[in-house]
Parts: structure tokens; C-alpha cells; sequence
């Protein structure tokens, strides 16, 4: 006897694999604990390595601006959003949450280099935080799906404030970050609702 393979449901919301999902973004978390233990108890002056909008000694700072955090308190506002949301991106399964936590975090800090001011130093991890929100608040647009619809209108009433974050306002907070995280996300859910027709024409 034969079966076929289930088709991919582009309207889930939860991962696939939870245990998964929880590990990956669980381990995730952990590391940028660890990592802000270590710049404080060197002190190792890690945020120095993050984006130097416009030149080129900054420009790796792309890579590691998301693991770097301005204090405990800067690390602990992004810690929640970032489990959580990250877990609910999971669920195209963990190739399509790298995929799309790819396009943010390249999206989030070209963006960064290229409008941050000058001589600034950016860090954290919000600009991929506003792109999984983004992610999740307009993917069920392009999937027309009911359900994942009802998710993205829970996290704007629980989340939806957090929004205003792209918009210029205090100078020690890097707007550009959000504002460009955010517009990856929304690139990463046409890029994925793109994938998904193809994969169902195909099928």
C-alpha cells in the first residue's frame, strides 16, 4: 500500500514540531543571555561591534547587532516578543523560519547601515522582533487565512502598541531597525505566500 505525503498547510499557526520550535528558539534566547552576562562581566564592550551606519568597519556589525543588547533592561523588553513570536514563525517549519528570519535580519540592518545616523551605534534584537510581527500580522492576508488572521489580531491587541517603534523618536532607540525589520517581515510574507502558490500549483 502506497500513501501520499500530506501537503503542507501554508495557513497553520502553531510549528509543526513544537519541541522543535521551542528548542530552536528557546537555545536562541539563551544565547543572547549569555552573551550579555559576558560583555558585563569582562566587561567585554561588545556593543561596539554593532552597526556603524555607513562604514565599512560597522558593516559586519549586520551580523551581530542582534545578539548584542545596551543592558539588562534593553535585553529583557525584547526577550518575551522575541520567544514568542519567534516559536509562532515557526510554524512553515523550521527551513521557512530561517528563510524568513534571514530576509529580516539582512533587511533590518542594510537598512540600519544605510540610514542610521552617523557615528552611531546600533544593537538588539528588535529589528527581528518587529519583522516576525510584521511576519505574523500579514501573512495571513496573502495566505487568506482565517486563522492566521485571528492570531495577528490577538498580538495587535496584546503587541500592537509596540508598533509606534518605527517611528523617529527618542535618539538612544534605533527606529530604522524596527522600521526596517518591519518591512522585512512584510517582504518575507510575500516571499512565502509566492513559495506556497508555486508548491500548490505544482501539487
Amino acid at each position: 500500500m502506497t500513501t501520499t505525503p500530506a501537503k503542507p498547510d501554508p495557513g497553520r499557526v502553531l510549528p509543526p514540531n513544537p519541541r522543535q520550535a521551542a528548542i530552536v528558539v528557546g537555545s536562541l534566547t539563551l544565547l543572547l543571555w549569555l552573551i550579555e552576562l559576558v560583555d558585563v562581566a569582562l566587561p567585554a564592550d561588545l556593543d561596539l561591534n554593532g552597526i556603524i551606519p555607513r562604514a565599512l568597519a560597522g558593516l559586519d556589525g549586520i551580523i551581530w547587532m542582534p545578539f548584542l543588547h545596551g543592558g539588562w533592561g534593553h535585553l529583557i523588553s525584547n526577550t518575551l516578543p522575541f520567544a514568542v513570536l519567534g516559536f509562532l514563525v515557526m510554524a512553515g517549519g523550521l527551513g521557512q523560519w530561517a528563510a524568513v528570519t534571514g530576509t529580516i535580519w539582512f533587511t533590518s540592518g542594510v537598512g540600519v547601515w544605510l540610514t542610521g545616523a552617523a557615528g552611531s551605534v546600533h544593537v538588539g534584537a528588535s529589528g527581528i522582533v518587529f519583522g516576525w510581527m510584521l511576519f505574523l500580522l500579514v501573512r495571513g492576508v496573502f495566505a487568506r487565512s482565517f486563522r492566521q488572521l485571528l492570531v495577528a489580531v490577538a498580538l495587535l491587541a496584546y503587541w500592537g502598541t509596540m508598533l509606534f517603534g518605527v517611528l523617529p523618536g527618542d535618539p538612544r532607540i534605533s527606529w530604522q531597525g524596527h522600521l526596517f525589520g518591519a518591512l522585512g517581515g512584510v517582504l518575507a510574507a510575500w516571499l512565502v505566500s509566492v513559495a506556497n502558490r508555486q508548491v500548490a500549483v505544482r501539487s
